[in-house]
């Protein structure tokens, strides 16, 4: 079963509107149908009545014999012509006896039932009309009226009768065209319902795609000129970005106040220790530049997370892997270093420049470490509304057990090598705030492939 709560605004009033279209137009059609065959019907008992009330008025007595009036209807002298009348008595035992008719029932007679008989009895001197079976069992329309004739010692039944076939032939007829032509109307009126919806609704559309373009980054807020109904959701939404914008401001001012509020007491501890040489003061510095390197990872990863819930930030992809190409070039320059990277020029990551200078030049540093003299970068979309980022180098590479372990804070596979070992880790937990995940496999090249899937701006 559909809930109705859960479909779409268009197509919830589109149904109402065109169930309720449905309804009124089959109501207005049986209506207008029964309105056409009561109409037609009442003429032609019209027509009857006249011809009952010519047989009552004409009718004679003589001799005590009932004599019908001579009538011009040629129909009623042609044979089963479907236009009958005859001249009934009632015996005071209340049998029907047929004592003149029209030619045009040849060997036929028109006898009433009892109800009918009933319903004269009734009503002397008024005329009824009702249904019947005639000649060849062909359904008539009969007008009868019992009265006394003077003279005439039987009451007397005036009958008169037609063939009704034309009348329900056209109001079948009626009926046909009036069904094609409410069906039309239906279809128009829904159709314009639609359009009447779609063009009622385009604000809120309107609305949506703006609010899609504050997640973007392609806008700050929502600036777009609405209807008194929608105008207030507007300006709450703009309100919730300012304040979310707020939230985060406030955040990152913390943060930098926590990080120079820990960072001075630090500097200092490594500064004594350093003027006083000896076995405590070199722990002391050691450890306080663990703990400062603690620091600086866990603030960067604050920063991040709080970043990461923001939107509209957009950075292009392409000049920031330029820029970190040349400067890494030249700072692996003894080793001959080349950096060949790849990127298209519409490319953006969705989230703030720092975060992705960090995450590539994590990468591309790492990379430029360990390789022989080769890194290939390239950066694409990938699926909706993601990129990744592939580092290539021709270095020795990890084998897949110490992968893992490669990325873990603080995991330096080489004691050799310089640096804390907190470049992967920092790129692994970057990456997961904003979502998204690393990848260590095994590189074309011989070396190690770092791929990093990050959320895209869309253009």
């Amino acid at each position: 079963m559909l809930d109705l709560r859960r479909r779409s605004l268009v197509r919830r009033l589109v149904l109402i509107a065109g169930i309720w279209t449905l309804l009124v137009v089959l109501i207005a059609g049986v209506f207008l149908t029964a309105q056409f065959r009561s109409a037609a019907i009442r003429r032609f008992d019209q027509s009857l009545a006249v011809l009952t009330d010519d047989l009552y008025a004409g009718s004679t007595v003589e001799d005590g014999q009932l004599r019908a009036p001579v009538l011009t209807d040629i129909r009623a002298t042609r044979a089963y012509s479907g236009r009958y009348w005859v001249i009934l008595d009632k015996s005071p035992e209340g049998a029907m006896r047929p004592v003149e008719r029209s030619r045009s029932l040849f060997d036929s007679d028109l006898m009433l039932s009892s109800k009918q008989i009933d319903r004269l009895d009734a009503a002397p001197g008024q005329t009824q009309y009702f249904n019947m079976r005639g000649p060849q069992d062909k359904p008539l329309r009969a007008a009868a009226i019992l009265a006394r004739l003077p003279g005439y010692a039987d009451p007397v039944v005036f009958l008169a009768a037609e063939d009704r076939t034309p009348i329900d032939a056209d109001a079948d007829r009626f009926a046909g065209v009036t069904a094609i032509a409410l069906t039309i109307l239906a279809g128009g009126l829904v159709l314009a319902t639609v359009v009447q919806v779609r063009f009622g609704l385009t604000p809120l559309f309107r609305l949506r795609r703006e609010v899609a373009a504050v997640r973007r980054g392609k806008a700050e807020r929502v600036d777009g000129v609405y209807p008194e109904e929608l105008e207030p959701l507007a300006v709450e939404l703009n309100a919730l970005l300012a304040h979310n914008q707020e939230v985060v401001e406030r955040q990152r001012t913390h943060v930098g106040n926590l990080a120079h509020a820990l960072k001075t007491p630090l500097s200092v501890m490594l500064t004594e220790a350093s003027q006083q040489p000896g076995q405590l003061a070199e722990v002391v510095e050691r450890q306080a530049q663990t703990m400062r390197e603690q620091v600086d990872h866990h603030l960067r990863r604050a920063r991040a997370a709080a970043r990461s819930q923001t939107s509209g930030e957009r950075t292009p992809v392409e000049p920031i892997l330029d820029e970190l190409a040349v400067t890494l070039e030249r700072i692996f320059q003894d080793k001959g270093v080349e950096i060949d990277w790849r990127c298209p020029e519409d490319l953006c990551f969705q989230g703030e420049k720092q975060d992705f200078m960090e995450l590539a030049g994590n990468v591309m540093e790492n990379a430029g470490k360990w390789c022989k003299g080769r890194i290939r970068a390239e950066a694409a979309p990938s699926g909706e509304a993601r990129m990744l980022l592939t580092v290539d180098d021709d270095g020795p590479g990890l084998p897949p057990e110490e992968r893992a372990q490669a990325l873990k804070r603080g995991q330096r596979l080489d004691e050799n090598a310089p640096g804390s070992g907190l470049g992967l880790s920092i790129v692994d937990e970057l990456t997961r705030a904003y979502g998204g995940s690393v990848l260590l496999g095994e590189s074309p090249m011989g070396g190690l492939r770092v791929r990093l899937d990050l959320p895209r701006a869309e253009t």
